[in-house]
């Protein structure tokens, strides 16, 4: 049987190069178009995806992991979580993998999930502003637009773009590509977008196509993933002078 390792199971990237955060900290609005991520930005998740990682991870001959571990699973693309931290095979991260989707198939990907405050009214502002929302998220893509349509916020995102059920598509730079390409194929203005989102994997993910981040505090990254942001919330009072021109 594979152990656990007994320490933090997710370790977080590298922050960026001092020249890198200088560039994107020179970016201001108004901006062209907002990224949002999902999980612990518009929707609070994660006591749903921690039982169902949980339970994955035991049906496959593993320890459950400590409540913090699991937590810290929440955000990066979990088939590398499992693989490259976990230190499964990819046979059987593959394997655990697609039993916690099987799970969330049973239960429904919004089991467990409730929106934050404020997050609908500040994506209806946006919507009517005329500022295109694209969804860059590492969850399932199909899960991601379960989730979106049960709590009614489909109607506000131009685009919609998860993880590919293959996980092809899964890094979030990868998922943030696409969002870009299928905002720019239905019209949408992508030349000076911002992302929110409440992990250091948002932050870097969207340094690569030289995004900007603001972080939301609500979320699941620590103080320390704040750092290379060009701002750090804690309300959506706080966030909407931010986005809006």
């Amino acid at each position: 049987m594979l152990e656990m390792p007994p320490s933090s199971l997710v370790a977080n990237p590298l922050p960026l190069p001092a020249d890198v955060v200088g560039r994107l900290h020179t970016k201001t609005k108004p901006w062209t178009t907002i990224l949002w991520d999902l999980d612990g930005t518009i929707t609070d998740s994660a006591p749903g995806i921690v039982k169902r990682i949980g339970d994955a991870l035991v049906q496959v001959g593993l320890p459950r992991p400590s409540q913090e571990e699991l937590y810290a699973m929440v955000g990066p693309p979990l088939l590398d979580t499992f693989i490259h931290t976990v230190g499964m095979s990819e046979e059987l991260a593959n394997k655990a993998l697609q039993i916690q989707r099987d799970i969330a198939l049973r239960e429904g990907p919004d089991a467990g999930s409730s929106v934050y405050p404020g997050v609908p009214e500040m994506l209806r502002e946006l919507h009517s502003a005329g500022i295109p929302v694209g969804l860059a998220t590492s969850k399932g893509e199909v899960q991601a637009i379960e989730i979106l349509e049960h709590f009614g916020l489909t109607p506000y995102f131009t685009a919609i773009t998860g993880s590919s059920p293959d996980e092809t598509r899964s890094a979030k730079a990868d998922v943030v590509a696409e969002t870009l390409r299928r905002l720019s194929a239905a019209g949408a203005d992508i030349s000076n977008p911002v992302m929110v989102g409440d992990r250091i994997f948002d932050v870097n993910g969207a340094a690569e196509h030289d995004i900007p981040t603001i972080i939301v505090e609500w979320g699941y990254g620590s103080a320390e993933e704040n750092a290379d942001a060009i701002a750090h919330v804690s309300s959506i009072d706080q966030l909407r002078p931010l986005l809006l021109p």
